[in-house]
């Protein structure tokens, strides 16, 4: 175990065994401090110098103890034991810091404010200095500090101490195991080896590290703790999925009297349910723990029944061996599948197993509400712009899992789109077809302006997006809440409708070049135009003495709008009374009614939301 030792003076305090301390000295004390029932004698210059709480509560007292001010800290973190440390701190006597106490004294010193601005090397930057060069780089003092922060949970969530300490421990798991000491174990049994002593030319044989030898220690922690650090050792993503199987196992064998038996002791019953719903919320780590198909599809069905309550880490579980893609989309799909079917039935199942009935569905009858709906898109929208990264991911699955959400309402199609976007970037060699496809899965008009602002110069994107976004955000940018929004102008109802002129070239095909990538001569073409018409708005509506009025305004610039799109339309080699779209089912739809009402300024230059 790590310690420190700090101060040079012999240690003088005295205690009568009653909870009261006095400094051995020549000077008579002249301050009292109650910590509790405890009672301190001490002097004011050594204690003042270096704590600024002290010295403020000094100042505001006006209680006189005969000999000297006496002040009272009852709520100080780590009580009587913690403050005697600071108290001797102060007077440079010598005192030990190890596992045990560190956090004790580190929050008492916080809350006696010990710091830097009250004298050089105070001692809550001892303490830290300690913690961050000794106390997190051991494996075993690093467990034994976790557990001494539930005492005192909230201030050591203030200071990050358990945030600290979960990233050391957790780092420490992800180390590759032939770089792993035994000594980083804390409650291994002796190896065979350390027994008898068996020497091999005079040194201890070296052991194969097994890949699961910290599950034991973890199992040790607290409920929430345990939780928490095995979500940090899976977000790191270097350990498999076994092995957390095998840590949530060790953990139910410790906290679950009987569980490998198959029977759990009716003594704390709510205790053994916050447990059982820990290693429940756990599970989407675990499914590829080696069970067999039958308990596979029993753990989808128990994820899928909870979905709205999962993260996006929950879900990004590593792909089989052999499996081309980084993650295993197609469980996750399962997964959303059983979501999806509470939506279809609404009377509850229920399963006999035994003498065990199990329910199966949610006791609301099985329906879904609007609420639980949009926690599952917004999932499966931020699960995809993960996924979407692997360049192997085909463009398949990637629109097969996200139209198994698209019916449900969102206000905004943000992460959607910061999905696609993903996908293009890691995908630039799709082609044109695919990349219509993948941005059907969006609706331009619920495009936030920061997200129009992008789109707008996102070069990854077709033509016809681009013009889409460009449409609708002119609509934002001239529509006021008194008036009601005027039709589409024809060129972007052609985009819409899939009908075709019979004027069109017949040397070139319009079509191709509207679900081509938009240039960044097309690009800086519209936003020019865009920006032109802002100007010729602005300027009118200054000008103008029935600048007022908003509908008439507003119907100008939408015209002016139609122009600009026509001429656009015109240059791809089309006609403004021709269309330029097959599909009925392209981004945004021909109404415009739901439309935020908002301005944006135009911006330069181009970036990506990855």
């Amino acid at each position: 175990m790590k310690f420190m030792k700090l101060g040079s003076k012999p240690d003088s305090f005295q205690t009568d065994n009653n909870n009261v301390w006095c400094v051995n000295s020549d000077l008579a004390t002249d301050i009292i401090v109650n910590v509790g029932d405890a009672k301190f004698y001490l002097h004011k210059f050594p204690l003042l110098s270096k704590s600024g709480r002290l010295q403020k509560l000094v100042g505001n007292t006006n209680d006189g103890a005969g000999n000297g001010d006496k002040i009272n800290i009852p709520d100080i973190p780590g009580g009587p034991a913690s403050f005697e440390i600071c108290a001797k701190f102060c007077y440079r006597m010598t005192i030990t810091l190890n596992a045990y106490n560190v956090v004790g004294v580190r929050c008492a010193a916080e809350y006696l404010e010990m710091h830097e601005t009250m004298d050089r090397g105070n001692l809550v930057y001892k303490i830290d200095v300690f913690l961050n060069s000794s106390i997190f780089r051991s494996w075993k003092d690093s467990i034994i500090v976790l557990q001494t922060t539930k005492s005192m949970m909230m201030l050591c969530e203030e200071l990050k101490l358990v945030t600290h300490c979960i990233d050391a421990i957790a780092s420490k798991v992800s180390v590759d195991v032939s770089k792993v000491d035994w000594s980083y174990t804390n409650n291994r049994k002796k190896l065979p080896e350390e027994k008898d002593n068996h020497m091999l030319n005079g040194v201890i044989r070296s052991m194969t590290v097994p890949t699961d030898w910290w599950v034991e220690d973890l199992a040790e922690l607290e409920v929430d703790l345990f939780k928490r650090v095995l979500v940090n050792i899976k977000n790191k993503g270097l350990v498999h999925g076994e092995v957390i199987g095998e840590a949530l196992k060790a953990f139910a064998s410790r906290r679950l009297p009987g569980f490998n038996k198959g029977v759990i002791a009716s003594g704390d019953v709510v205790k053994a349910r916050s447990v059982v719903e820990i290693i429940i919320a756990l599970l989407p780590m675990a499914v590829l723990v080696g069970s067999g198909e039958s308990g596979k599809v029993k753990l989808v069905k128990q994820i899928g029944q909870q979905l709205e309550e999962a993260l996006v880490s929950d879900l990004l579980i590593r792909a089989g061996d052999g499996e081309p893609t980084v993650y295993d989309v197609k469980l996750v799909q399962k997964i959303v599948e059983e979501f999806m079917v509470l939506d279809h039935d609404a009377n509850g199942e229920f399963e006999v197993n035994g003498n065990e009935i199990q329910e199966v569905r949610r006791s609301t009858g099985g329906l879904l509400t609007e609420a639980s709906k949009l926690m599952v898109a917004k999932l499966v929208d931020s699960y995809l712009a993960e996924i979407a990264k692997d360049p192997n991911l085909p463009l398949m699955m990637f629109t097969d899992l996200a139209e198994m959400v698209s019916g449900f309402s969102r206000p905004a199609h943000d992460g959607i789109y910061r999905a696609i976007d993903m996908y293009l970037k890691a995908h630039p060699g799709i082609s044109k077809s695919e990349r219509k496809r993948i941005c059907r899965l969006m609706d331009c008009k619920k495009l936030s302006v920061e997200a129009c602002m992008h789109a707008i110069q996102n070069e990854r994107l077709p033509l016809r997006v681009v013009v889409q976004v460009l449409f609708f955000e002119q609509v934002r940018a001239t529509a006021t809440s008194e008036s009601s929004t005027p039709d589409l102008p024809k060129a972007i109802k052609d985009l819409n409708s899939g009908s075709h002129g019979s004027s069109r070239s017949t040397t070139t095909n319009p079509e191709e070049d509207w679900d081509a990538v938009a240039s960044a001569e097309e690009l800086r073409s519209l936003r020019g135009e865009l920006a032109a018409l802002r100007l010729e708005r602005t300027t009118s509506h200054a000008k103008s003495p029935l600048a007022d009025k908003g509908p008439v305004n507003k119907v100008k610039g939408l015209l002016a709008t139609n122009r600009m799109l026509t001429k656009i339309w015109s240059s791809k080699g089309g006609t403004g009374e021709n269309s330029g779209s097959d599909s009925s089912e392209s981004l945004g739809s021909g109404n415009p009614e739901d439309v935020k009402l908002a301005t944006t300024p135009s911006r330069k230059g181009r970036h990506s939301v990855s």
